[in-house]
């Protein structure tokens, strides 16, 4: 079960309560927000519906949360709720949950977090004559699309040739003043201090969305030499390094056999898997290299499990659909940018534990490591192509 599936549990328990009579609400919420349990919460997710109804329900919110917990536990898929605090509904799915995510992702491929939230609902985005505002509307029409919005674009001016050609904006943008009846407030992100296109069209993107578009981007003079440096000082450097890291992971996994398959991340009893090839099952040292530059694998303190760093890429990855709907709702795409750095930081420690080292043979703990590095890098590349900005497969 996603989160999107979860919310729409959660929203339907609400409304099946209504309909019935146990609950009293005038309006109900269009969807549910879920996501990872904060301090003192447990389970796989949690969700403050309970508080949000009490005051239009006229009941206290942890008698309303018992209310949904009775019903949410009558649900296929679900192993437990648990009410703390206030009255926060945590989750427990049954089973494998962080296996169930994994392949939910892979299905969805770069579509992964993509929801019909908005289905229907025209948004009127106007942005003024200026390369930051342009893209960042570009950038926010992608993501509306995703949530199943029709955004409809104006601009002060027509774009010039050099943001079409060079930063990827649409040259079909008519001029326009932007105070149509629905139009959103104009996009006015303080401009850049200095002409991106040098940059190229991605390392300019990022330059001009990573910023929170009341901040100045670092653009000008040196400035914009962190953008193109292939270094980890350079957020987008880590994003697309990570993703290609995945990919590269893929290919060397297939040279050894093996594909990947989500399930526990650490070893079980069952003793190694049988090849699917005949090729070799130990790699040569030193060859196994996203582009035959240098080693692949790194120093590490043995496999990564789910309890360790590996729970903390998990939870981001669950959180991707709500960081999109945020980022539609707030029309802030640097949320999504900053979410995508947090999950290229949070896969890092992952890599090396992914493939089988020396004499070791591979097992279905590789195979479920591989398969949650396969996700993750799904999800950078679905985020930065929302974005506008390429996940090259090789870097």
């Amino acid at each position: 079960m996603t989160p999107v599936e979860l919310s729409r549990t959660v929203l339907h328990a609400v409304r099946r309560a209504v309909d019935e009579g146990e609950l009293a609400v005038a309006v109900l919420p269009e969807r549910v927000v879920v996501a990872p349990p904060g301090p003192g919460g447990c389970g796989d997710y949690a969700t403050n519906v309970a508080l949000q109804l009490a005051r239009p329900a006229g009941q206290p919110a942890p008698a309303l949360a018992e209310l949904l917990r009775t019903r949410l536990l009558r649900t296929d898929g679900i192993s437990d709720v648990v009410v703390t605090g206030p009255g926060f509904l945590n989750i427990s799915l049954d089973g494998d949950a962080d296996g169930r995510l994994v392949r939910d992702i892979l299905r969805a491929g770069l579509r992964y977090g993509h929801s019909d939230t908005l289905a229907g609902q025209t948004v009127e985005l106007h942005a003024a004559h200026d390369a930051r505002a342009v893209v960042l509307m570009d950038a926010v029409a992608r993501v509306l699309r995703s949530q199943g919005a029709r955004p409809r674009l104006t601009c002060a001016g027509p774009p010039e040739d050099a943001w079409v050609r060079i930063l990827g904006v649409p040259s079909d943008i008519p001029a326009g003043t932007g105070t149509g009846t629905g139009t959103d407030a104009p996009l006015r992100p303080v401009p850049a201090p200095a002409d991106p296109t040098p940059l190229g069209r991605d390392a300019a993107r990022w330059a001009l969305l990573h910023p929170a578009p009341h901040d100045r981007p670092h653009i000008g003079d040196s400035l914009s030499e962190q953008h193109l440096a292939q270094r980890e000082t350079n957020p987008l450097f880590r994003v697309r390094y990570a993703h290609a890291r995945t990919r590269a992971l893929l290919r060397n996994a297939a040279d050894l056999g093996f594909t990947p398959e989500p399930g526990p991340l650490t070893p079980e009893d069952d003793g190694p898997l049988t090849p699917e090839g005949d090729g070799p099952l130990t790699p040569e040292p030193g060859s196994l290299t996203p582009d035959g530059d240098g080693p692949l694998t790194s120093e590490g303190d043995g496999p990564v499990t789910a309890d360790g760093e590996a729970q903390g890429l998990i939870q981001l990855l669950a959180d991707h659909p709500r960081v999109l709907a945020a980022t539609a709702a707030h029309r802030a795409p640097d949320r999504l940018a900053r979410h995508l750095v947090a999950v290229a930081d949070a896969l890092a420690p992952l890599l090396p534990s992914v493939l089988p080292l020396g004499d070791e043979k591979p097992s279905a703990a590789h195979r479920a490591r591989l398969a949650l590095a396969e996700a993750a890098g799904t999800v950078l590349a679905g985020g930065l192509s929302l974005l506008g900005i390429d996940a090259p497969e090789h870097l």
